[in-house]
């Protein structure tokens, strides 16, 4: 069996404009990191300095994003890091990305899933309605000493029947997803925004002091090991904004809108996040951060902001669910582009006739990710995120260089500027995430890793071709007048 051809009903409307992969991207971003890990990295390793944090890595995920747009706008298809590294590297390290991407976006789903029914179950709660204990938590957990151990619990139903609802939408059709993200990411904006301009006139300056606490002896505590130590933990609150260019077969101008889509997001959530730490550490002490709602713990403690408090509760509802909802979009086009390159079965990238969803992948990722998010804890799936992320972080960077020198003249519609300066750089600072990660992690990513290969010498190296179906030479991007002719794909972009 064959990859599917192009003739095949495999193909994707083309809906996304640059409004809406910009909204994409926040989306993804947006969630966890501005309401949990702000207090969480300001408490334990900066102090108020958190805000130099979010700096530093704005700046790493820059130089990444950058490189994410050259390879967005010269491969405008489905696939994200995984379709680049197939053209720059093969289809051994394609495969080795693609598996890892699995990670980023189908167990992240089911981890934002567990985060959201915490918030969603308290919520129910504060207008009375209080759910069993033992039908809103994780029945499984690991312990360092014991394994996998049970808790008393049945199943988490909030979190599963999120991943449920999303994944409906998610097959329904891609315009009307996108349209279901645009109003979440409006909501949870408005909500950050609502905390930062009525936040911003009850700064405590004092509590601004030390700006940067000293040390205190042991390295990450506080004083400047510290905020890199906290730029390692925040800089996985920008996980997510690669989804933009997961996106390339439903955007219209591919060329033009996803390095659009991809920058304007990172600089947009990199803004509100320096915006959200300086409020936060000027509300409160960052010592009493450390909690799991440190934005509406904040807001409480001034009596004229109380009501701002349930407002950011809903706020991070919905923004959870909006970084849950790319997951899963996200891994359904990963897993489209790995099947029309056959690495996976042709079933997970046959098109829904009337719907043009990728209809098998969907259910399978939706079934999968609310699998997970009902039997595990939060903890233990967000271990499995990280380090499948930089993996792929770093090849862009290295592919980048890569075809920088193999293919000198091929056509780029977006270079990234400085290359040989900011794809070492980024490529540097992933590295640098990675080794710090525990060993346990690096057990885990081994174990995946050697399971993922058995998938792909047993199936994938039997089927996928040694170049991706969309980079032959008869199948090379025509640029017209508009920028969005997609001759490598079969599917002309509809008309706005």
């Amino acid at each position: 069996m064959s990859a599917p051809s192009a003739a095949d009903d495999t193909t994707l409307n083309r809906h996304l404009g640059p409004w809406t992969l910009t909204a994409l991207g926040i989306g993804a971003v947006i969630g966890g990191g501005i309401f949990v890990i702000t207090g969480t990295a300001a408490a334990r390793f900066a102090g108020p300095a958190i805000v130099i944090s979010f700096v530093i890595s704005g700046i790493g995920c820059l130089f990444a994003g950058l490189c994410y747009a050259e390879f967005a706008a010269m491969y405008p298809v489905a696939g994200s890091a995984y379709s680049y590294s197939y053209a720059a590297l093969g289809r051994s390290t394609a495969w080795f990305v693609g598996w890892n991407l699995v990670l980023e976006y189908l167990v992240s789903a089911a981890a934002v899933a567990v985060g959201w029914s915490g918030y969603f179950v308290g919520l129910l709660k504060s207008v009375g309605i209080v759910l069993a204990p033992t039908l809103t938590s994780a029945p499984l957990t690991f312990s360092a000493t014991q394994g996998l151990v049970l808790t008393g619990a049945l199943i988490n139903l909030p979190a599963m029947g999120l991943i449920v609802l999303l994944s409906v939408f998610l097959i329904t059709g891609v315009r009307e997803t996108a349209r279901a993200n645009a109003l979440m990411v409006a909501i949870k904006i408005a909500v950050v925004l609502l905390v930062i301009v009525f936040g911003a006139s009850h700064i405590k300056v004092a509590y601004w002091h030390p700006f940067i606490p000293p040390n205190t002896g042991r390295f990450g505590n506080f004083g400047w090991s510290g905020i890199i130590a906290a730029a390692g933990l925040v800089f996985f609150a920008y996980i997510g904004f690669d989804a933009v260019s997961v996106a390339a077969q439903e955007a219209r101008n591919p060329q033009r809108d996803l390095p659009t889509g991809i920058l304007a997001s990172l600089l947009i959530c990199t803004v509100l996040y320096i915006l959200m730490a300086l409020v936060l550490t000027g509300l409160a002490s960052y010592r009493t951060l450390d909690v799991a709602d440190p934005v509406s713990f904040a807001v409480s403690r001034i009596p004229s902001l109380r009501w701002l408090s349930d407002v950011v509760e809903i706020g991070a509802t919905v923004g959870l669910a909006s970084v849950a909802f790319v997951g899963l979009y996200g891994q359904s086009r990963i897993f489209y582009s790995m099947a029309r390159d056959g690495f996976l079965p042709p079933a997970f990238c046959r098109v829904h006739p009337r719907l043009h969803t990728p209809l098998i992948g969907t259910i399978m990722t939706g079934a999968i990710a609310a699998l997970l998010a009902g039997l595990f804890p939060i903890g233990v799936l967000s271990e499995l995120v990280s380090i499948g992320t930089l993996c792929a972080f770093s090849v862009v960077c290295i592919g980048v260089m890569l075809l920088r020198v193999r293919e000198p003249n091929a056509s780029r519609p977006f270079r990234t500027p400085f290359v040989w300066v900011v794809a070492p750089a980024g490529l540097l600072i992933c590295l640098t995430m990675m080794y710090g990660l525990p060993a346990a992690t690096w057990i885990r990513l081994g174990v995946w890793t050697a399971v993922g290969f058995a998938i792909y010498f047993g199936y994938g190296v039997l089927h996928a071709a040694q170049r991706p179906h969309w980079q032959s030479e008869s199948a090379k991007i025509s640029l017209g007048s508009s920028g969005a002719e997609q001759s490598l794909t079969g599917n002309s972009p509809t008309t706005q």
